[in-house]
């Protein structure tokens, strides 16, 4: 076989193209979503109040507590002492606390590495890509955008981002060698207490995502505190409940809840409404590479680096209401009187409110409604980062955008998650694929033509030349090989060969 991966890729495309002809279903998206933006996603985003949740989510509620109510009120006291002391040390270290690597250190460092990163739920890795050639990526963006005027944005004077999926610089980041092995190192912190799962977390999928380019003084894309990956749906037995993700939560042993248990996770549907950017695919980690330097206060992110504690919290604060009404210190905070576990009591008959959740959007948090979180005190930011530096948060963590881009340069990055292979996934795969060899935006975002007609979209031929099998699988473009690893993950490798047509490849 010949080393030339250009040659390798032009003797293999034949069959997989006569494969994926024969097989429309890989090709097309699920039901067509209606064209928008990243505002589709969130509530607060959109500038509509949101209708109240239907009454079948009292029961919902009640069901899922149902028979252990003095264990829940027991868990959810010790739950408000635990965040009080770790408020305590977050605002006391800031960004510190965000464990931070550099990408030529992984390896050696790894377990120490994955006990930080297992208690913040978020990290830093240095240097994934050569600072000049993610720089670059950024430059190459706006003459791509320049070459084509049609692409849209939010906001749509001065887009911060861009509807922009299959741009020849989002391609190159997502399939670079070290990308995929940062991706293949990060997911090995999850673990399966099932040794028969559909899972391998050695085998990174592509999952293709939007780009932000944020200039100086931006106010627009003002993201709030939210966890993406459906909202509602993680109370509802047919969303996160199937394998019982949050069971320890809601049986009153959060302590015992394992965020980082990956088994559970497969037949979660996070997506039950279709909102037009609700993600199906699951991410172990959300994720961005940066295309710039930029800092605290600089349009950056934000995250609230205690994700065990703030997923207990997520999941309880709707079984639970105050006695006595909000009231405020001097510094406009909620009163340590109005905080007391003493003043919160299980609802006597469950109310179908979900804090902060409606169907078909993320999560969103507030003050009023996530009182303990203390998210002034508790959303920091991420330490300053440079161009090729990748920043990955847990698919559970708490994040949110500056309000105000008070830098002097752009904050640029690429969002590109890590996402493990599983029947899921390869399925949604195998619909991206089709997305990709049309131009249109991947299935679970807002629809349309989008970069179909675009000058300079990279096809597959164009792939050929800077794409190694590793990246082509990524990509559902070659089979996998696979013949070592767990008894679940040498099947999955055959699930997700079906999955793609290339069985008889």
């Amino acid at each position: 076989m010949s080393k030339n991966p250009c040659a390798r890729l032009s003797h293999q495309l034949p069959r997989f193209t006569r494969s994926f002809r024969h097989r429309r279903n890989l090709a097309t998206v699920s039901a067509g979503k209606k064209e928008g933006d990243i505002s589709s996603v969130f509530v607060s985003l959109s500038g509509e109040a949101p209708p109240p949740l239907p009454s079948r989510f009292s029961r919902i509620k009640n069901d899922l507590v149902a028979g252990h109510e003095e264990k829940l009120t027991a868990s959810w006291h010790r739950l408000l002492k635990a965040l009080e002391d770790e408020v305590e040390i977050i605002s006391g270290r800031g960004s510190s606390v965000i464990p931070c690597i550099k990408f030529q250190d992984l390896n050696s460092n790894l377990p120490d590495f994955h006990a930080d990163l297992r208690r913040r739920g978020v990290a830093v890795v240095k240097n994934v890509i050569p600072p000049l050639e993610a720089r670059a990526y950024k430059d190459e963006v706006e003459r791509y955008v320049k070459d084509n005027p049609s692409t849209k944005g939010f906001p749509t004077e001065n887009p911060a981002v861009f509807e922009l999926y299959w741009s020849p610089p989002q391609m190159k980041a997502r399939v670079h060698p070290n990308m995929l092995a940062t991706q293949q190192l990060l997911m090995s912190a999850w673990h399966s207490k099932d040794p028969e799962a559909l899972i391998s977390t050695s085998s990174p999928l592509i999952y293709a995502d939007r780009l932000r380019i944020r200039q100086p003084g931006d106010s627009s894309f003002a993201l709030g505190p939210h966890v993406d990956g459906g909202s509602v749906e993680r109370w509802e037995k047919n969303g996160y409940g199937t394998l019982g993700v949050y069971d320890k939560i809601f049986q009153g042993n959060w302590e015992e809840y394992d965020a980082w248990e990956s088994s559970s996770r497969l037949p979660i549907v996070s997506d039950l409404y279709e909102g037009a950017g609700a993600c199906s695919m699951f991410r172990m980690f959300q994720g961005w590479l940066s295309m710039s330097t930029t800092g605290p206060g600089e349009g950056t992110l934000q995250v609230n680096p205690m994700v065990k504690l703030t997923t207990a919290y997520t999941l309880l604060r709707p079984f639970f209401r105050s006695i006595r009404p909000l009231e405020v210190d001097n510094s406009g905070q909620p009163s340590n009187q109005y905080l007391a576990a003493s003043n919160w009591e299980l609802e006597p008959r469950f109310s179908p409110t979900l804090q902060g959740a409606n169907p078909g959007n993320s999560q969103e948090y507030s003050e009023a409604h996530h009182p303990h979180l203390n998210l002034q005190k508790t959303m920091v930011h991420i330490p300053i980062v440079d161009p090729g530096d990748y920043v990955v948060w847990h698919c559970d963590a708490v994040h949110a955008v500056d309000k105000v881009h008070n830098g002097k340069g752009d904050s640029s990055v690429m969002y590109i998650p890590a996402c493990p292979l599983t029947e899921t996934n390869a399925a949604y795969l195998s619909r991206q694929r089709g997305t990709f060899l049309r131009g249109n935006p991947g299935p679970d975002f807002p629809g349309g033509k989008g970069e179909s007609e675009h000058i300079g979209r990279p096809g597959l031929e164009d792939l050929k030349c800077y794409v190694d099998s590793t990246g082509l699988r990524a990509m559902g473009l070659e089979r996998w090989l696979g013949k070592s690893g767990s008894r679940g993950e040498i099947n999955m490798f055959s699930v997700a060969n079906k999955a793609l047509g290339f069985v008889n490849t």
